[in-house]
Parts: structure tokens; sequence; C-alpha cells
């Protein structure tokens, strides 16, 4: 075997230190040359196996024909196949550790059968030649911190379906017409980046794309490894960033994935009260084992340095920072401390987050953590976890709740919008309306609100108001824009059909607008992490249920001026209270944008505790955006 093919002693020291970051250049199946034969160079990590061979169409699935060699060791085998070539189909074929019989895809493969096929498929991923290098280049100048994200959450498999050919037919679109379509669409309503969820190749639809088996292959439902990067390509040419949907948290135990491996744990924890989720029925990874904390990091890597993604969204962080997560007593181990905290995982997400930020400035690690976890976007040598940004959770809840109640009670719920400034400044957040707050009985943002479908758009376009104007990034999920009636199932498309109704159009219009608006005006982003950017005009008016508040810009020039009423009652007499005397320019009400700003000069009258103010005739469920 040529000495570059092989698993060298270097390759087995830094993958068992659990730093070989760019393990999956050599683990998995890679398309070579040995001396002047073509072919495919095979490795994979089964450390307790008996023996390992390769199965596939090259030798008609003989377990006989290409048996592996074990390097060193570690636990890696090996071998080359000349007459393996591009699209074969492949597993792998253990005898494990009891004498067990074992196929498995492969862990490392960069793509797969389409489910319910269960095989690894052969490809280059290094054949793509990249068109976004003006992308490429710009992407450290970001900073997450004082750069406008508006994230458009996707689900492809049911943005846009088309019409099946037959009842196996599944109409997805690919990856290259999804590129082209999403890519326009977002532009266009002014979001900055798509968030893509279920792209790591997974068995179940049902599973949104959460219960991953091929960690490093884009799945092909959509299409080939080539045509996921023309996506990301095309997206990034076309200005939009992309953040990808990452689950390290459990893996499913489908018998071709990373569940017992060898016959025994390798991916997960061997005693089931660590290496179980009893109510998800899933297998928690083992992130104290160095080559299982490299599967995850190189695989982040790979998503980030391989296929130009910009950001990952790690799921169920909390449920991996605590040991008894979702657990009775008896189902989990205290740690050595004798308290609930996952100090491997602790370890394990400073460490992602320090290698991955440090190699790739410009992108962006955001934690899915329900809970109130110190310093989740700290930095790890301070005692933080070290992510970019966390969703904010306790916002989404709390404000979902006021926005569901009848106006007439909602006097009573007032701390429920100003509660959350009282910790805004604690991390760095994204505010979300994820794929989670409409599905399961929980109905659409639409269906949340309350009254006749009149009252139901007039309090939608003022949540998202609110919602644009409050500090913290932003997330939409796909549909909620236009007023998706139904609840999201990833077996159909979107309603679009809706559009064809003024109520809809007109509220995919007023989303655009806010949307445009927030990338304009440095004041609606760029001090989300500085107390001095935000301030109450008036937090406590409960009784009237109408908020009001400023966004500073930095500049100090083009300050906005934000005021919402969330009942239906109008008033023709209110008056807001403003800090300068100086003229306030009405740039956007409920309606939208208006053909002509309205000017309202600041009088010497106290109102909200400041003597300037002025009178503005403030409908029901009125909106009014002032720039001064």
């Amino acid at each position: 075997m040529g000495e570059k093919l092989q698993f060298t002693e270097l390759d087995q020291y830094l993958f068992g230190q659990g730093t070989h970051y760019d393990i999956y250049k050599k683990l998995g199946a890679h398309p070579t040359m040995r001396g002047r034969k073509k072919g495919v160079y095979f490795a994979v990590w089964a450390p307790n196996a008996r023996s390992v061979s390769v199965v596939g169409d090259f030798n008609e699935w003989d377990i006989q024909k290409n048996p592996m060699q074990k390097t060193g060791p570690i636990g890696v085998y090996e071998t080359f196949i000349p007459e393996a070539k591009i699209g074969d189909l492949y597993k792998f074929y253990i005898i494990g550790y009891h004498g067990e019989e074992i196929y498995k895809a492969d862990p490392y493969g960069n793509e797969a059968e389409l489910r319910p096929g269960t095989a690894s498929r052969i490809t280059d991923i290094s054949s793509h030649k990249w068109k976004d290098t003006t992308w490429m280049k710009h992407r450290p100048e970001f900073n997450e911190k004082k750069s406008p994200m508006a994230i458009y959450e996707v689900h492809p498999g049911s943005w846009k379906k088309h019409e099946a050919k037959d009842e196996d037919d599944p109409g997805f679109y690919n990856y290259r017409e999804l590129a082209h379509e999403l890519a326009a669409y977002v532009k266009k309503m002014g979001y900055t980046h798509v968030e893509l969820m279920g792209i790591a190749e997974h068995p179940f639809d049902g599973s949104w794309g959460y219960q991953v088996t091929g960690y490093y292959a884009p799945t092909s439902r959509y299409g080939t490894a080539e045509d996921f990067k023309y996506m990301i390509d095309h997206l990034h040419r076309n200005k939009i960033g992309v953040i990808l949907d990452w689950v390290p948290a459990h893996f499913p135990k489908d018998a071709h994935g990373l569940a017992n491996f060898d016959g025994t744990a390798v991916y997960e924890h061997e005693d089931p009260r660590q290496g179980e989720h009893p109510d998800w029925g899933t297998k928690i990874y083992n992130y104290g084992r160095p080559e299982v904390k490299n599967f995850l990091i190189a695989n982040a890597l790979f998503w980030i340095e391989e296929c130009h993604v910009d950001g990952l969204r790690v799921d169920a962080v909390a449920s991996m920072l605590y040991l008894d997560y979702g657990k009775k007593d008896g189902e989990w181990v205290a740690n050595k401390y004798g308290d609930n905290k996952n100090l491997e995982a602790i370890e394990f997400f400073k460490h992602l987050n320090t290698v991955v930020l440090g190699r790739n400035h410009g992108t962006v690690m955001i934690a899915e953590e329900s809970t109130a976890w110190p310093k989740v976007t700290g930095k790890a040598e301070d005692g933080g976890l070290g992510f970019s940004l966390k969703w904010n959770m306790g916002w989404m809840n709390d404000f979902l709740e006021y926005m569901k109640l009848d106006p007439y009670f909602r006097k009573d719920n007032h701390n429920k919008m100003t509660f959350s400034m009282t910790y805004a400044y604690s991390e760095n957040y994204v505010l979300v309306i994820s794929h989670d707050e409409v599905v399961h009985l929980k109905c659409s943002m639409l269906n949340k609100m309350p009254g006749y479908p009149d009252d139901k758009f007039r309090n939608l376009k003022a949540a998202y108001a609110f919602m644009l104007f409050h500090p913290g990034k932003k997330l939409l999920f796909m549909g909620q824009e236009f007023g998706q009636l139904r609840e999201w199932s990833e077996e159909r498309e979107l309603d679009w059909y809706l559009l064809k109704e003024e109520k809809h159009q007109d509220l995919q219009n007023f989303v655009k607008t806010l949307l445009h608006m927030y990338t304009k005006y440095p004041a609606l982003y760029a001090a989300d992490n500085d107390p001095e950017g935000f301030e109450w005009i008036n937090a406590d008016d409960a009784y009237r249920s109408i908020f009001s508040l400023i966004r500073k810009s930095p500049t100090k020039r083009n300050n906005l001026l934000f005021v919402v009423n969330y009942t239906p009652v109008d008033r023709p007499d209110y008056r807001v209270g403003v800090p300068k005397k100086k003229q306030y320019k009405l740039i956007m009400d409920e309606n939208g944008l208006l053909d002509k700003p309205k000017i309202f000069k600041a009088e010497e009258q106290e109102c909200d505790h400041r003597e300037y103010s002025f009178n503005y005739s403030l409908p029901g469920y009125g909106v009014a955006v002032f720039t001064y």
C-alpha cells in the first residue's frame, strides 16, 4: 500500500487524542490512486471487532472478497479496492466482539442510498469548483454581535414540493432547484440567513432529521453531495448565509447506524443510565471518549470548512449538559462531585467551539439551550461554553403566551412582554419562533392569535413588529411570514396558494417591510448586546396594553421610536413621551411603509416621565415607527 494511503502512526496518535480535525479525509471511502491503479481507499474505526471487510456493488456483496487490515492498536481497519468506483453502494461487514455478524453504513460516508435503503455510496466530495470566493473572503469580517441576522428556518423537503408522479414519489426538490428558488425568495423577503433542517442523512422523514445516521452525508433525498455544495455556493453568491441544524446530543438505534457499532458500545456509553434517552429511544454519545469527540468536532469542521456552511445551530444542548435530563431517579448516574452536570459534555462544548470558531472567523455556533445554564455564550476561558449565540426560549414562551391571550386579559400579563429585558444582556440571544412552535397541536402562528380572522392578522402584525424591535437576532420558521393556517407537516409543502388572498399577501408584505427595515437601520441590530442601545419610553402602560420603546443607533443618527397597541381599542388622544425636543418622522404603521413620512414635533409637555412629548392617534392593534 502506498504510504499516503495508510492510516499512519501520527493519524492514530491524533485520533487517540481527539484532535485529528480532518479525520474525515482519512476515515470513510476515498477515490484515489495506488501506484497507477485507480480505486477507492476505505478506512473504519471498529476497536472491538474481530474482523472487518468491505462489501458492495463492486464485489457482489461478498463478505470474503475484501477483508480489511487492522492498523495499530487504536482499532482502525483499512484497505484499497481497485474495482470500487464512484456511485457504488457499500457497507462494512463486521464480525463483532461476541462473534455476531453486523452490516454497518459508513460513519464517515459522504453520500447514502435513498431511504429506505441503508447503504453508503462512494462519492468524490473534492470535485466541486467553488464560485463563492467573494463571500468566503469577506466571511471573517462578519461579527454576530454587530451585524444583522434575520434567519429563515427551512425544512427543505416541505418548503415546496413537485406534484407526485405516483404514490411512491415524495416530490422533493433537488438541492439545485432549491438553491435558485430559495435564494430568490429569501433575498426578496430580506432575510440574511437560511437555517436548514434535516440535512445530515437520516432514515425516517418524521424525525425531521434530528435522528442522524450519516453525519458526513448530506441527505440523498434532495440529491448528491455535489448538488448540496452547489446550493451553498449559489446562496453565498446571492449574499445569503447558511446555518445547518446539527445534532451531537443523540443518535438512533437503527441497525445500520452507529449504535453498538462493533458489537460493543463504541460511540455511546455502555451503561444505559448514561448512554440512553428513555423518552426519545435514542443513544447518547460518550463525550469522554477521545475518538467520539473527534468524530463530532471534525464533523462540525467538515460542514464549515469542506462545505462552506457559515454556522451550526446545535440541537438539544440542555439534554447534553444535564445528566438527569428527561430521566427519573435511578435512570442516571451523578458525576464525581455528586451532581447532575455532565462534565464531559461541558468540556466537549468548550473544545468544539474554541476550535471551530478559532479556525473559522465570521462563522457562528448557536446553542438551542432551554434552561438558565450560565455563560452559554461566555468565553471558554472564563468558564463559559463558548457559543456565539443562544436561542432565547424564555422570551419566546412569554411572548407567545401573551399574544395568545384575549386582549381583555393582556393588561394582567403585561410583564410577560417586559420581563425579557431584565436578562436580555446576560447572553448573546436569537429571538426564535421555530418549527417546534407550530406543530403537535400548538397551532400555526396565525391561529395562535385571538379573535376573528381580521383580528388574527392584526395581532400577528403587531407581534412580528415587537419581535423585530426587541434586542436579539431573529429567526422565523417558514410559512409563518405569510400566515400559514395549518400546522406544519413534513409530508406536504407550505400552503403557498394562500398568497392569492389579500390578507395573506398583505401579511407577507408587512414582514418583508420589517425585514428590509431591520437590515437598513443599524439601531435595530448593532447594539443588541449593549444596554445603551435600548430604552423603554413606557413599559408600564398595562391598562391600555401599549408598549413604547427606543432603539438607538451607535452613530446617534436614525434612532427609532416604536409604539404598539395590543388591544382593538383606538386611542385618538394617545401621547408619547420623547427624549428630545425634535422632529419625529413617522415612516411605518400597521399598514406598512408610508408613501410620504409624517412629521410630528415634540412639545414641552410632560408625558411618560419626560418633559417632551407629542400626540399621535394610535389605532387598535396599531404599530408606529418613527425615526429621529
